[in-house]
């Protein structure tokens, strides 16, 4: 009787490999590290991005509009090649706030999530025009101080927590007691005191959830999503301009995961707007996403600096780990642990294989970054690749954990 299978990992398409070499960027991955000229680093490809965006639009309604949620990759050069192909960005912190003013997108064009802002980062958001998205009666009362200090009116969303959430979502953001956004039952009188403040209303932000590959969950997370708004609408003190419907869409990390039908999301958002465009008033609908617009178009890459055998089982030790990749070691919100997809970079698919642990070289059981996973038989100087790690990588990350140096980030 045959063995079961194991479930493979999606498809790499994301890069090019030629000759069992994986190239990114164009670049081979050995001439690669050499540029770098050190291990670990990140490397993130512009090209996928570019593609990523181009494919989005083509699936969407051309009359949705894409924001980048920063908080997936805030490296400066990624925002600054994001603001070009985008509509929109989002921050969510003071730090993130200054990389995307230093870009070519508009500051009104900018908002800024999150709870918990400080009052220098609502001051600093409301002087350079960008909206911030209220997560509290509290936050929209310090805004409208704030603005009578500055002599500004601030322009506010009210950030709703739904009431609802997105079924089968990776990280739940919505629905049920939640420490983001305003509950929706409590919006209509939220509103109302927007109205007595003065505050310059634009819209609602209702962000259910993330990380989703389910295309009946996206679909009635979307109806959901648009009833609610316009509901809320009701009782706002203008007509909304802007309905921010969140993202949520998924990118495939583990074995067994398929990557999202695109396609259909885009034609159930075409027959909702169909439905409801007259209601809307003319605001202008917008999917923010992060995940999705870099996660596939970053790797990490490590290199293996020992190989050895414990009790029958093969050990490759890099000079990487947890410390730059939580994500990948399991640690960063997996309740079972599953293994990222990982390649030796110059042995992709062919030659001998073998099942190996990746681990890197913290003093931790948990510095795991791939475990007794199908891969090509490699050696001291070999480079080890974690893909899927554009994404919640190197800034999610314990960096300082047992101070061994940090990760590089490059962009090509």
């Amino acid at each position: 009787m045959d063995a079961p299978r194991r479930p493979h990992h999606a498809p790499l398409v994301q890069f090019a490999v030629e000759d069992d070499c994986l190239l990114i960027g164009g670049i081979p991955l050995p001439r690669l590290a050499q540029r770098v000229g050190q291990t670990p680093f990140y490397v993130y490809s512009r090209a996928a991005m570019t593609a990523r965006v181009a494919e989005l639009r083509a699936a969407l309604p051309a009359e949705v509009h894409l924001h980048y949620a920063m908080k997936a990759n805030p490296m400066p050069a990624v925002v600054q090649h994001m603001a070009t192909l985008v509509d929109g960005l989002d921050v969510a912190s003071g730090g993130e706030l200054r990389v995307a003013l230093d870009t070519v997108m508009d500051p009104a064009l900018i908002s800024f999530a999150g709870p918990g802002k400080g009052e220098a980062e609502l001051s600093c958001a409301i002087a350079a025009g960008i909206v911030l998205n209220l997560e509290s009666e509290g936050e929209m009362e310090r805004a409208a101080v704030l603005g009578q200090r500055l002599g500004i009116v601030p322009k506010v969303n009210v950030r709703v927590n739904p009431d609802f959430e997105l079924k089968s979502s990776g990280m739940k953001m919505g629905g049920g007691p939640k420490q983001f956004g305003v509950d929706a039952e409590k919006v209509p009188a939220m509103l109302a005191r927007i109205g007595q403040l003065g505050l310059d209303f634009h819209g609602f932000h209702i962000f259910s959830g993330s990380q989703n590959l389910k295309v009946a969950a996206l679909q009635e997370a979307h109806e959901k999503t648009f009833a609610l708004a316009l509901r809320l609408a009701e009782a706002a003190p203008r007509a909304p301009r802007i309905l921010n419907i969140g993202g949520g869409f998924g990118i495939p990390y583990f074995p067994g995961e398929e990557r999202l039908d695109l396609a259909a999301v885009g034609a159930n958002l075409a027959r909702i707007l169909d439905e409801v465009r007259p209601r809307l008033q003319g605001a202008q609908v917008v999917i923010e996403l992060g995940r999705y617009l870099v996660g596939e178009a970053g790797a990490y890459v490590c290199r293996v600096v020992d190989r050895k055998e414990s009790r029958g089982q093969v050990f490759l030790v890099t000079d990487g780990g947890l410390h730059h990749h939580l994500s990948a070691s399991g640690n960063f919100g997996q309740v079972i642990r599953k293994n990222y997809p990982v390649v030796i970079g110059t042995k992709v698919a062919g030659g001998p294989r073998e099942l190996a642990s990746v681990v890197g070289p913290l003093c931790t059981p948990l510095d795991l970054l791939a475990d007794q996973m199908e891969l090509g038989q490699a050696q001291a100087g070999d480079l080890v690749v974690v893909l899927q790690s554009g994404a919640y990588g190197a800034t999610a990350s314990p960096a300082a954990f047992l101070s061994h140096p940090a990760a590089l980030e490059v962009f090509v």
